[in-house]
C-alpha cells in the first residue's frame, strides 16, 4: 500500500504523511519542554526572590535589633548621668541655699531696722514740719549705711570663699608636693648602681620599717660581711619584756631560688630566733603575696610590715602563756607544734588578710574623698563667676550708682593676687 503524501503548509513540500506525524509530536514535545523549562525557571526565580527577600527581612530585623539595643543603652547611660548631674546640681543648690539663707537673714534684721528707723523718721516729719530737711539727711545717710553694710557682708562671704579655696588648694599642692617628692625618691632608689646596693637599699629600707613599725623592739642589723641573715627583730611586749626573735632576710632580684630557703633555716638555728621571714620582691610561682614553706614565712615588700605585726602577736601570745606555766616542761612540746601547725599559719593568715582589707577599704575612700573635693572645688569656682559676672552685667546696666564692692574691683583684686603670692612664697 502506497504512504500517503501531504503538502507542508509553510514550506510547500511534499511529505510523507508518517513523517509529518513524527515532526509533529517532536515539535509539541519540544513546545512542551520549553514551557516545563520557562515554569521552572520562573518557579526558581520566585524562589530566590522570596529568599532575597527573606535574608533583606532578617537583615532589617537584625539592624532594628541593634538600633533598639543601641537607643537603650545609650538611654541607660543618659538616665544614670543625669542622675549623677542631678544629685550634683542638688548638692550645689543645698550648698547655696544655706549661704543665700545666711545671708538673707542677716539682710531681713537690717531691713527690720532699718524700717524701724525709718518709721521713726516719718512721725518726725509728721509732727514738725521744720526738720523735713534734717529727716532726709537722716534717711539719705542711713540708706547709704545699709548699701555699706550690705556690700560689707557680701564681701566677707565672698573672702570666706575665697580663704576656703586657698586653703584647700593649698592643702592639695602640699600633698602633690609631698607625691612628687615620694616618687622621685623612688625613683633615685630604683636607679641606683648595682644588684649589690641594691639590696642593701632594700634591705635599709626594711629595717627603717620596722624600726617605725615597731619601736618597743630591739632591730639589730647584721653587719656587712657577716655570716647570716640580714635583721634580728627582739621582740618585746608593750611592758618591755622580751618575747623572741624574728630573723629577717631580703631578697632584691628578678628570679626565685629555692636555696635560701635552707640558708635562712640555718641561720635561724644559728640565731636561735623562734620565726624566720623570707622578704623577696621575686616570690615562688604558685604563691601570690605571703606563704609559709617548710617552716620559714615568704612575703612580699609591701605586706613586710602586716606579717610582721601578726607574728609579733603570735609570740607575745605564745610567751604569755610560757609565763602562765613556767616549771612544767612537758607543754612546751605542745606549744611547738602550735607554733608549726595549721592553726597558727591560718591565724596570721587571716591577720594579715584584714589588714590587705583595711588598706584597700583606706585607698577607695581616700579616693571618693578627693573626687568629692574637686567637685566641690569646681562648683564653688562656679557660684564666684557667676556671681562676679551677674554683679558686672548689674554694674553696666545701672551705672555709677549701683552700690561699690570693694573685694570685686581691680585694685583689690590686685592686692589679692599679691596677698597670695605672698603666702605662697612664705609656705
Amino acid at each position: 500500500m502506497a504512504e500517503q503524501i501531504i503538502v507542508c503548509p509553510n514550506c510547500k513540500e511534499r511529505i510523507p504523511l508518517t513523517q509529518a506525524i513524527t515532526q509533529r509530536i517532536e515539535e509539541d514535545l519540544r513546545e512542551k519542554m520549553a514551557q516545563e523549562l520557562h515554569k521552572r525557571d520562573q518557579e526558581l526565580t520566585d524562589k530566590e526572590r522570596t529568599l532575597a527577600a527573606k535574608e533583606e527581612a532578617l537583615a532589617r530585623s537584625e539592624r532594628q535589633i541593634n538600633k533598639r539595643i543601641e537607643q537603650e543603652v545609650a538611654k541607660k547611660i543618659i538616665f544614670e548621668r543625669d542622675a549623677i548631674e542631678k544629685e550634683a546640681r542638688k548638692m550645689a543648690e543645698i550648698e547655696s541655699i544655706l549661704k543665700l539663707k545666711s545671708l538673707k537673714e542677716d539682710l531681713e534684721s537690717k531691713d527690720s531696722k532699718l524700717k524701724e528707723a525709718q518709721k521713726e523718721q516719718l512721725s518726725l516729719l509728721k509732727q514738725n514740719a521744720q526738720l523735713e530737711e534734717k529727716a532726709r539727711n537722716i534717711e539719705l545717710e542711713i540708706a547709704k549705711r545699709m548699701n555699706t553694710e550690705r556690700a560689707g557682708i557680701y564681701a566677707e562671704a565672698c573672702r570666706k570663699i575665697h580663704e576656703e579655696h586657698q586653703l584647700k588648694d593649698k592643702e592639695k599642692d602640699k600633698n602633690i608636693a609631698d607625691l612628687l617628692k615620694q616618687i622621685e625618691e623612688l625613683k633615685r632608689r630604683a636607679e641606683q648602681g648595682s644588684q649589690q646596693s641594691q639590696g642593701e637599699i632594700l634591705e635599709i629600707e626594711l629595717e627603717q620599717m620596722l624600726r617605725s613599725a615597731f619601736p618597743c623592739d630591739i632591730i639589730e642589723p647584721v653587719s656587712k660581711g657577716v655570716r647570716g641573715a640580714d635583721i634580728l627583730q627582739k621582740v618585746h611586749s608593750p611592758l618591755g619584756q622580751y618575747c623572741g626573735t624574728i630573723i629577717w632576710e631580703s631578697k632584691n632580684t628578678k628570679a626565685w631560688s629555692d636555696n635560701w630557703i635552707d640558708k635562712l633555716k640555718e641561720n635561724q638555728r644559728e640565731a636561735k630566733a623562734e620565726i624566720a621571714v623570707l622578704m623577696s620582691l621575686a616570690l615562688p610561682k604558685e604563691v601570690n603575696n605571703f606563704t609559709q614553706i617548710e617552716g620559714v614565712w615568704i612575703t612580699n615588700y609591701s605586706l613586710a610590715v602586716a606579717l610582721a605585726v601578726a607574728l609579733r602577736v603570735n609570740l607575745i601570745e605564745v610567751n604569755r602563756a610560757k609565763q602562765s606555766i613556767v616549771g612544767k616542761g612537758e607543754k612546751m612540746e605542745a606549744i611547738y607544734n602550735y607554733l608549726a601547725g595549721a592553726e597558727f599559719r591560718q591565724k596570721i593568715e587571716a591577720i594579715v588578710e584584714a589588714f590587705v582589707s583595711m588598706k584597700q577599704d583606706l585607698d577607695r575612700e581616700k579616693m571618693v574623698t578627693e573626687k568629692l573635693w574637686a567637685k566641690r572645688e569646681k562648683q564653688i569656682t562656679k557660684v564666684i563667676n557667676n556671681t562676679v559676672k551677674m554683679y558686672g552685667d548689674m554694674q553696666g546696666i545701672i551705672g555709677a550708682s549701683l552700690p561699690e564692692i570693694k573685694s570685686l574691683e581691680l585694685k583689690a583684686l590686685v592686692d589679692d593676687s599679691e596677698f597670695d603670692d605672698t603666702n605662697e612664697i612664705e609656705s
